[in-house]
This record gives C-alpha cells, structure tokens and sequence, in this order.
C-alpha cells in the first residue's frame, strides 16, 4: 500500500469502465456499426498493453469512427455487458464510487444511465459536419488528484496501460484480468491483481 486508505467508511473507489465495468471494450462493438472492426480492435489491443499512447491512439479511434451516426452508436452501447456484481457493490456505496474513463461521454451515454455512481470521461461534441470530434481526453491521474479532498484514501481498479496514472496518483490499485489479462505495465505499479470478478468483489467488500 503506497499511502494511507484511512478509515474504511472514508474510503474512495474509482473503476475504470471498457473491460473492468463492463464485459466487453466499448470501442470494438461501435466498430462493428462502421465495419472496422480490425482496425479498431488492433489500436485497442496495442492501447490496453502499453505500445501506444492512449490519448494518441484514441484520436486516432474516434478518427476512425467519427461519421458513425450518434444513434447506430447508442443502439450499439446498450448491448455491451457489465458486470453485475461489479455494479451491485457500486450501488451499495454510490457515493463512495466513481467511473474514471478515457472513453467518450457521447458514446457511452446509455451505459452512464445504467451506472448508479457519477462517471468522469472524455468529452466530445458533433461537428457541424456531424462527425464526431474530441474535445477534452480523460487524465486518470488528474481524476485522483481532482477527487482526493473528498476521500481519505484511494482504491484504484483498472486493466489497462491507460490506468497506470490512476493507480500513480491512488493510495491502492487492483488490476483485474476478468476479460483480459491486465497489461504488465499497470501490474508492475499494483498492490495486487485479480482474475475475476468474485475474488475482486470480495476484495472490494473488505476494503470498504
């Protein structure tokens, strides 16, 4: 444990979303909608381990998908699954839990709707065009810093290299392998790893 967590019920917990909270990377699924599954799921995969940047591999991604109409987006999202004894713990400590994502607010609307504690992401805006631009990339370190004077201490939960900031700037991070195995990166700077969501869950229940 790199600080102090403080007294449990002072505690906060901060998830990350594609791959932890839900069953499934967001990004791929909206791909399929623009038949560019492939390429998306290759800048994805490179992105979660660590060969490429996140904030430059996601301009590159939301490039790719911009003209994907808002709709086709949304219908798609609604069918990506979460994980349900994830949100059951969440929900017991709504204000004791937050979702850090570097993912699009635009995009991931229907999941925020079903998520029952505030979600802090990426923003995006439609251009008079109607493509889809970037206007502000999620720092997952920047969220820790900017939500420590509410907690008095941070629990981090995440499986990409994108998380690494996050679990830096937190007082403990859990890297969860239950859809893919972590990246290296961020299991080399966490207190400890899960493989799947019973043993997290259990671990979450002891910390709060």
């Amino acid at each position: 444990m790199r600080g102090d967590l403080g007294p449990p019920d002072q505690r906060g917990f901060l998830f990350d979303l594609d791959g932890t909270v839900t069953e499934e990377e967001i990004l791929p699924v909206i791909a399929r909608e623009a038949g560019l599954e492939e390429e998306i799921r290759l800048l994805t995969d490179l992105t979660v381990s660590g060969a490429i940047p996140f904030a430059v591999s996601f301009r590159l991604r939301v490039a790719l998908l911009r003209d994907v109409p808002l709709d086709r987006i949304h219908a798609a999202v609604r069918g990506v699954p979460l994980n349900r004894q994830l949100l059951d713990v969440i929900g017991r400590h709504p204000d004791r839990c937050a979702i850090v994502t570097g993912n699009l607010d635009l995009w991931i609307q229907p999941l925020i709707e079903m998520i029952p504690c505030r979600v802090l992401s990426s923003t995006g805006s439609i251009a008079p065009s109607g493509a889809c631009q970037v206007d502000s990339i999620m720092d997952k370190g920047h969220a820790v810093a900017a939500l420590r004077q509410q907690y008095g201490g941070i629990v981090a939960v995440g499986d990409g290299a994108n998380d690494v900031p996050m679990f830096r700037a937190a007082d403990f991070g859990i890297a969860y392998g239950g859809v893919h195995r972590p990246a290296p990166m961020l299991v080399e700077v966490a207190d400890m790893v899960c493989l799947e969501s019973g043993s997290l869950c259990r671990l979450l229940n002891m910390l709060l």
